[in-house]
């Protein structure tokens, strides 16, 4: 039966998994992305219409949701969504959410004891609350037989020793407790910096800025290149306009540097740039004319 939640592409021999934890109108567009004025939002209307915006109540349309690759015999998720039942007092989406994630990554064939290797792009709440479950009470691995990377610079930045992202938000703290450190106490995690090679096929990089350790991962087989870029992006927005930061970011000229940086590179080498937040079917590749960026070509 198929599923409208998950979506499948190829990229050279390495399948493509889109699993839609959830997708609706979410933030205000000036709020989401503050620096891109309205015109920017109106001027693309035709682009961003109806998957990416909604002109209505001017709100920006984003998505929730897990890439999974099959590659090289493995099974690799890029992020694992928000989780069920977290306590997340600062965002009223997230707190003590209760979805069907679980069915439908088994719906697309993919079992918690099958998957390999989990690649969290950084520690945001909307990105590794499936990296634990509750059992009898407490939090531990969904995924038994997973090795999880973590970049290092987020590991400690929203870690006890830098008082969970230096205690600005009681969100932070939360999110370390019942979503990484369980992973930490199973032996399950893996923490890198700069660069890290998986295989012959994945390699993370450090994009900093969103948060000190946001990370991309990019994928390269057979000539077909694609890059994972997390919150490097939150709407296309912002590969229109690169210069403009989220609302979360915690570096903003950092983040504009790494996304530019990324950005340049997907144009020139023909990479399928991927989003973690991006509606519609939540891939895109880029193309670069006359200095700008523009999307060309939507994943089907």
């Amino acid at each position: 039966m198929a599923d409208d939640n998950v979506q499948r592409f190829v990229v050279g021999d390495v399948e493509v998994l889109r699993i839609v934890e959830w997708q609706a109108p979410y933030a205000p567009a000036p709020d989401l992305v503050p620096d891109a004025g309205p015109e920017v939002w109106k001027e693309n209307r035709d682009l961003l219409a109806p998957d990416h915006w909604e002109p209505g109540s001017d709100r920006a349309v984003v998505a929730l949701q897990t890439w999974v690759l099959r590659s090289g015999g493995r099974t690799v998720l890029v992020d694992t969504g928000v989780g069920n039942g977290r306590e997340r007092p600062g965002n009223p989406l997230f707190h003590r959410r209760e979805g069907d994630f679980p069915g439908r990554l088994e719906r697309a064939g993919v079992r918690p004891a099958d998957v390999d290797l989990v690649v969290n792009t950084h520690v945001h709440g909307d990105h590794v609350g499936w990296n634990t479950h509750d059992v009898d009470g407490e939090w531990e691995p969904t995924f038994p037989n997973a090795r999880y990377l973590i970049p290092a610079a987020d590991d400690f930045h929203f870690g006890p020793e830098n008082g969970y992202g230096g205690g600005v938000r009681i969100d932070d703290r939360l999110t370390y407790e019942d979503s990484i450190a369980p992973v930490h106490r199973a032996g399950q995690a893996e923490t890198w910096d700069g660069e890290y090679r998986i295989d012959d096929l994945l390699t993370l990089e450090s994009a900093p800025g969103h948060t000190p350790g946001s990370s991309v991962l990019r994928l390269a087989s057979r000539g077909e290149r694609a890059v994972f870029v997390g919150d490097l992006l939150h709407s296309p927005v912002q590969i229109l306009r690169p210069e403009c930061s989220s609302c979360f970011c915690l570096d903003p000229e950092k983040a504009v540097a790494s996304r530019t940086r990324v950005l340049e590179r997907a144009a020139e080498q023909g990479e399928l740039v991927v989003p973690a937040h991006f509606g519609g079917s939540g891939a895109v590749e880029v193309r670069k004319e006359h200095g700008r960026f523009s999307l060309h070509k939507w994943a089907s």
